[in-house]
């Protein structure tokens, strides 16, 4: 289903799973992916949540409107979702690109997130992460999507993951091929900005952090570090996993969440019971 955003000027995908009238759980893809990238994750938690997965502004089937985007644009997006749906909470979960604008969401509109899981993800912007986005922006900009896949695909799966595995190679090169050249740029713009850094400490929500513990995009370090700034949230690191860390190794990364879940509805049970 198409969503109109921001007064009409463009629409959103969207797919919802589940089961009517259980707890929300939202989900958002990373930068040169689509809501594809979560079936591993619906498949698992569809009996249990009522999931609403969306594109990415310019990526899978969404429109976009002109870029370059900021980060708190992409904010607005979910946010408007969960309007357009009713959604008065839920939990949310991103990756990469889409683990910061979920961090977002839970610094702007705190009351509509019961639980905030970010993964392989970074919501800061030092001068040497802007300059890689500055070259891919180039590199896209002169020759497309097509130009950068290769290099991704080294950064998104580890090595023994794409020899033994070339389908899920493959799924992905796909995602980032379909990418509107326009909708990468214009979002990768939005990682050059990006400033929550020192507003985590604000977060309230139970908190998850999960990143691959071979990421070498969103580090391990770089998340324990976000993870520090949260009181209460836990890092668990998925391994033998890089940047896609949900794709790579879905048992353990299931598993990761899935644990976090499950702590959350005994802690919502001993407050009824008392």
């Amino acid at each position: 289903m198409k969503v109109a955003i921001n007064g009409g000027a463009f629409a959103l995908h969207t797919q919802i799973d589940g089961v009517e009238g259980a707890p929300w759980l939202i989900l958002s893809n990373g930068l040169g992916t689509d809501l594809t990238v979560w079936e591993p994750q619906v498949a698992q938690w569809a009996a249990r949540f009522r999931i609403l997965r969306y594109d990415t502004r310019g990526h899978g089937l969404s429109e976009g409107p002109p870029g370059p985007y900021a980060p708190d644009d992409l904010v607005r997006d979910v946010v408007g979702l969960m309007d357009h749906y009713g959604i008065a909470r839920a939990t949310l979960m991103g990756l990469s690109l889409g683990g910061a604008t979920c961090v977002g969401v839970a610094l702007h509109e705190p009351k509509r997130v019961s639980a905030l899981i970010c993964c392989d993800a970074r919501v800061d912007s030092p001068p040497p992460y802007v300059q890689a986005w500055a070259e891919r922006i180039a590199l896209v900009e002169k020759a497309g999507t097509t130009a950068i896949v290769n290099g991704s695909m080294e950064r998104w799966v580890t090595a023994p993951t794409r020899a033994a595995r070339p389908d899920l190679v493959q799924r992905l090169r796909a995602m980032l091929e379909n990418t509107s050249d326009q909708g990468y740029m214009a979002c990768a713009a939005a990682l050059q900005h990006l400033a929550y850094f020192d507003r985590l400490h604000a977060i309230t929500c139970p908190t998850l952090f999960v990143v691959g513990s071979l990421d070498t995009a969103s580090p391990p370090e770089v998340m324990a570090a976000m993870a520090a700034q949260v009181a209460g949230a836990q890092l668990v690191q998925v391994p033998e996993a890089a940047h896609i860390s949900n794709l790579e190794n879905v048992a353990a990364f299931n598993a990761t969440v899935d644990e976090f879940m499950v702590s959350l509805q005994s802690d919502e049970s001993q407050v009824v019971s008392a």
